[in-house]
């Protein structure tokens, strides 16, 4: 149920979870299947339930500055220039906000996890968890037909809460995309949601076709179960720490978490356990906030160290895509989300969405994914480049970062497809912004694995002062040259049929851009993330840079776990919430003592 504050200030729950997103809704509601325990959310937004702002398709970026729906973090030490980093604010967390886009990374990298020293995080596991997440709805014969993919040994879950789909309306321009794709010499990518990512695919979206809305965490996990007696929801709740105490054994127990609403301060105690899961952006600020943490950090905020922690906010990951479109010929039969500009247009479809129709019915389906050795002869270079530097500074790295760039490059070598190009019908901004009545295709470059890891730091004992948001993009090398390699790839998709037939120019990053050195400036312009953080609370022993074990359990602690994004130690190539929904499919099990690694 959605509590006021006095039904929770002072009041005793078996589990306390900080952040009511994708992570801490998941957990919570499997956690409360069991009658005999009690869960408490804590969630810094608001509700938001039933908003039809939230529920409609086909709505990419439009909540973006809305404190009600976003908190609009930014980027620091980028030189002039400062990235946006949004997170859904509100229960449901970012998959309230997102694209929709689901997908999963590659059995490899999955496994990858496990082999730096986690034992149970691989792609077995992995598969398992997240078919108890997903409501898979085959696309319609027609669909299915009109496309070329069949999706009938696709193995997905059926039964789950969160409804996966295909849009119920994709045109004929969707399969321009892809067929440029294909044509392009990408391969097709059979089965890329069973471990195999390579080539080009369709993709389905957390998409309820039997009401055309979003299905995200509140609608798949909160609503569904609100009204049990044991699961307590209170929003605009911010966390300010969690209260630990020192016991016989030497580590720390969690016996409750201080918290502000409206101004005033309270708290709520934990029987059992607190789990934090507020995103990989303030997960590693609440530990720092309770003690927990690089010891010169919790110095400079005047917070007592409880557990020295230096991997608390460091080995922060991040995927960066540069925004690329080409604007389409005047007079052909194409039809782009660019209308939408319109707002008279705008309010039609938005009328026409209720009976099924519009542009919200529809969704970003088209992506292919490639490793660097199928878009630059360069590749072989430029892994021995960094192969040579990373064996020269061996000893210089931090603990942990050796054996992951070591698993970056093998991943180079034997073409796990790191790269994406992330395809859809209309603009998507970039430096160069569109022209009025000018249609575009968008085929965005991303780059999912890179190297250069960034930290996240509180700055101050505040709560509800951002921590610093620091990226550290293109620190090392490597990351500019791939990413420089693979936009001249994509800008190549121009002279691709049916591209050819139909692109009258390149828009972003722009005709006038020609150089190596114009193109390394036009990335840094057209850079964005893609909101997928991860890495700040990394589930690594504790001797690599570790923050929690693979039990999630905070390292010096009895009962504090930290279930979301933040724990992934190693990034995937793949859209994001899914594995956060695998994660805390997985994490529920293991509080529960039923996960067998």
């Amino acid at each position: 149920m959605l509590a006021s504050v006095a039904e929770v200030a002072d009041k005793s729950f078996d589990y306390v979870i900080c952040g009511g997103g994708t992570a801490g809704l998941t957990v919570a509601a499997r956690l409360s299947e069991d009658p005999n325990v009690s869960v408490l959310v804590l969630e810094a937004g608001v509700a938001n339930l039933n908003d039809p702002e939230l529920l409609r398709p086909c709505s990419y970026g439009v909540h973006f500055g809305q404190p009600g729906y976003v908190w609009s973090h930014n980027t620091h030490n980028c030189g002039d220039r400062a990235y946006p980093w949004h997170r859904g604010k509100g229960l449901g967390g970012s998959s309230s906000i997102n694209f929709m886009g689901w997908g999963k990374p590659s059995a490899r990298e999955m496994d990858d996890i496990e082999r730096l020293g986690n034992p149970g995080w691989n792609w077995v596991n992995y598969h398992h968890y997240l078919s108890r997440a997903e409501g898979f709805v085959p696309p319609t014969k027609k669909i299915q037909e009109q496309f070329g993919f069949d999706v009938g040994d696709w193995q997905l879950g059926t039964n789950g809460p969160v409804k996966v789909s295909f849009p119920t309306t994709m045109g004929k321009e969707y399969m321009a995309i892809h067929q440029t794709f294909i044509n392009a010499g990408i391969p097709l990518a059979k089965h890329p949601l069973d471990g195999d990512t390579y080539g080009a695919m369709f993709g389905p979206n957390n998409y309820d076709p039997s009401t055309n809305t979003r299905s995200y965490a509140t609608t798949a996990y909160f609503i569904p179960n609100k009204n049990r007696p044991n699961l307590t929801v209170l929003v605009e709740a911010t966390v300010k720490r969690i209260i630990t105490h020192l016991v016989d054994n030497g580590q720390y127990t969690a016996t409750g978490v201080e918290f502000l609403h409206s101004g005033k301060t309270y708290i709520a105690s934990a029987n059992k356990e607190v789990i934090v899961s507020a995103g990989a952006l303030k997960s590693p600020q609440i530990l720092e906030l309770s003690g927990f943490g690089k010891r010169e950090v919790l110095e400079k905020i005047r917070i007592p160290a409880r557990v020295d922690l230096p991997g608390v906010g460091e080995n922060v990951q991040e995927h960066i895509l540069v925004l690329m479109n080409f604007e389409l010929r005047d007079g052909i039969d194409f039809n782009t989300t660019d209308e939408l500009e319109d707002p008279l247009v705008a309010a039609r479809h938005q009328d026409l969405h209720a009976s099924g129709l519009g542009w919200h019915t529809t969704g970003i389906v088209n992506y292919a994914f490639l490793p660097l050795k199928a878009v630059s002869a360069k590749a072989d270079v430029i892994i021995a480049s960094f192969k040579d530097k990373l064996l020269k500074n061996a000893d210089n790295y931090p603990p942990g970062l050796f054996e992951q760039y070591k698993i970056q490059l093998d991943r180079l070598e034997t073409e796990v497809p790191g790269l994406e190009i992330i395809g859809n019908v209309g603009t998507a901004g970039g430096i160069n912004p569109p022209e009025p009545g000018k249609r575009y295709v968008t085929c965005n470059a991303a780059f999912n694995t890179t190297f250069s890891r960034g930290t996240i730091h509180a700055v101050s004992d505040s709560a509800e002062q951002d921590p610093e948001f620091d990226p550290h993009y293109f620190e090392e090398e490597i990351d500019m040259e791939i990413l420089t390699e693979f936009v001249n790839y994509v800008r190549n998709l121009a002279h691709v049929s049916p591209f050819k037939e139909i692109v009258a120019r390149e828009r972003n990053p722009g005709p006038d851009v020609r150089t190596d050195e114009e193109l390394r400036e036009s990335i840094l312009d057209n850079l964005k993330t893609v909101w997928h953080t991860a890495g700040s609370c990394s589930m690594l022993p504790r001797d690599k840079g570790g923050v929690v074990d693979s039990h999630l359990k905070v390292y010096g602690t009895n009962n504090l776990r930290v279930v979301d994004l933040s724990i992934l130690p190693l990034h995937v190539s793949a859209h994001t919430q899914a594995t956060v929904y695998a994660i805390a499919e997985q994490a529920a099990d293991i509080i529960r003592g039923t996960f067998r690694d």
